[in-house]
């Protein structure tokens, strides 16, 4: 309710929008919610230079109309300044999370996340629901579609009987859809669960129908978080494993960054671990012009493919080519908690990094209190 945070109503957690010019000043700032949490999870510019912003509402009040229970999947649809045009909740009586939006071809929106099977009386996948919630624990991939104006369209749930969180999706030339995130199911839609959490990918129809799925990892913890498409047509994943079999093959300890690249029908090309010998986690993957890729997250590591560490967690940056070759990476942090969350690179081949930090020494120049927002901007050459 201070500092760079302005017309702020009460302490309880807002969505918060920042704007930038090119040389990164700040030039407007507004927060978005109720009396109650709310968190924004994934924003997107639109066709008409708007924005719409996904993540979870508590809050029924305020710039919040509805809500059905805990937490709902809340997308707001804003001005190119800012203003609210729109606003719908999507959710039931537990915790659904809305993790990433996009625009889709027609103009609309597709809103991936997590329901709450537990508590979305009776939902979440028929095949082993047969409706009575209490056969499904865990969670499902949820995927929404809304048209132009933000009514909803279709709504489908895809997973197995224990936890699915989808992270990122984006639309393929046939106007279908790929959703990745982690799995630790065996059953109903997941076919090949390889160990725990594994990366699972899944292809929807342009009408939500899954029309295949995928598991990827080995016999650990496995979880992906972001999807590209590169330029000869495939997809590269990024996540980070604790296994070094099946599909995995090494590991250089605890964690590391993973990158998996496969086909558009899933199956694999190539894969590669990143990392040191302790925590590495990846979060965010962007295509550079060079066709390479740069990918951000977190490290605690100082040895490996980490160059160093200044305490605690901090941001990791790396620079890999189009086979996943090494080119350059960057730590950025002080002693206490900093990471990255998700990265892009402008026109003129600037990369901007977003994430949090709650360092006040080494690279970070100040901390206005507890946990700042965090930008870096570093040329790619």
């Amino acid at each position: 309710m201070d500092g760079d945070i302005t017309a702020k109503q009460d302490e309880s957690f807002d969505y918060w929008l920042t704007k930038f010019d090119s040389a990164s000043n700040l030039m407007w700032q507004k927060t978005y919610g109720g009396t109650s949490n709310d968190r924004g999870n994934s924003i997107i510019q639109t066709a008409d230079n708007g924005y719409v912003i996904l993540g979870n509402s508590q809050s029924n009040d305020g710039d919040i109309s509805t809500n059905a229970g805990s937490s709902d999947f809340w997308v707001s649809k804003l001005t190119n300044s800012g203003d609210l045009v729109w606003e719908q909740s999507y959710g039931f009586a537990g915790s659904d999370d809305g993790n990433a939006i996009i625009q889709t071809n027609d103009g609309g929106y597709l809103l991936v996340g997590v329901l709450d099977v537990s508590a979305s009386g009776g939902l979440g996948n028929s095949k082993i629901n047969s409706g009575k919630s209490s056969s499904h624990a865990g969670g499902d991939y949820w995927a929404i579609k809304l048209n132009a104006s933000g009514t909803k369209e279709w709504s489908r749930f895809y997973g197995g009987s224990f936890t699915d969180i989808p992270f990122d999706v984006m639309q393929t030339s046939d106007n279908g859809y790929l959703i990745v995130g982690s799995s630790d199911s065996n059953d109903v839609d997941i076919t090949n669960n390889i160990g725990t959490y594994d990366f699972w990918v899944i292809k929807i129809s342009e009408t939500g129908t899954l029309v295949w799925e995928k598991s990827f990892g080995g016999s650990e913890i496995d979880e992906s978080r972001a999807i590209v498409q590169t330029n000869d047509g495939n997809y590269v994943i990024i996540g980070d494993t604790r296994s070094d079999t099946i599909d995995v093959s090494s590991n250089k300890g605890a964690a590391d960054f993973w990158l998996i690249k496969m086909t558009p029908n899933g199956d694999l090309i190539w894969e590669r671990t990143i990392g040191g010998s302790s925590f590495d986690a990846g979060r965010s993957i962007a295509i550079t012009q060079d066709g390479g890729f740069v990918i951000v997250g977190s490290s605690r590591s100082a040895d490996g493919d980490v160059p160093d560490n200044n305490g605690q967690n901090d941001a990791f940056m790396i620079k890999v080519d189009t086979n996943a070759n090494i080119v350059w990476q960057k730590t950025i942090g002080g002693s206490e908690i900093d990471l990255f969350e998700a990265v892009t690179e402008l026109n003129n081949g600037t990369i901007v990094a977003v994430g949090e930090s709650n360092s006040a020494d080494n690279d970070i120049i100040e901390n206005k209190g507890f946990t700042d927002a965090l930008i870096y901007t570093i040329k790619d050459n």
